[in-house]
């Protein structure tokens, strides 16, 4: 499933899991951000669904991971013959965030629970391994 929002006078098209950096939105890392004003839904297989603007209750999820700051952009002012030079530099602001679900009625998706992944069994054969590795390993060097 995708959507196609905007914010900060820009659109972006995004789906589940995506990381992407928008104009700087209030916020710490780890907080969460919800857009309300969703243009297109579309996605399983189904036509997409088209907003007149809006799609009405349509949201898009999202995760701070970072606040940041872009690349400096030098800006550099010249007039000719007149000794007139400027020389600035500007870094903008800008949010990391990371796309935690899309929602048609507003409400948040349940996350998906991912089976927790056990160690392995330990048993005599990573004790004797073990002993292996340690003789096959050359003696300190001592000193005389």
């Amino acid at each position: 499933m995708f959507a196609v929002f905007k914010t900060g006078g820009k659109q972006y098209k995004v789906a589940a899991d995506d990381v992407i950096t928008v104009e700087t939105l209030p916020g710490d890392a780890g907080s969460e951000v919800k857009f309300h004003d969703v243009l297109m839904i579309g996605g399983d297989g189904k036509a997409p669904s088209v907003g007149a603007p809006l799609l009405a209750k349509a949201t898009v999820f999202a995760e701070v991971m970072e606040q940041s700051r872009g690349p400096k952009i030098i800006v550099f002012k010249k007039r000719r013959r007149t000794g007139y030079r400027r020389k600035n530099g500007h870094r903008q602001n800008r949010t990391v965030l990371r796309i935690t679900g899309i929602s048609t009625t507003g409400v948040k998706p349940v996350a998906r629970k991912t089976a927790a992944v056990e160690p392995a069994a330990t048993g005599p054969w990573d004790k004797e391994q073990a002993a292996k590795t340690e003789d096959s390993k050359p003696a300190a060097k001592t000193e005389e």
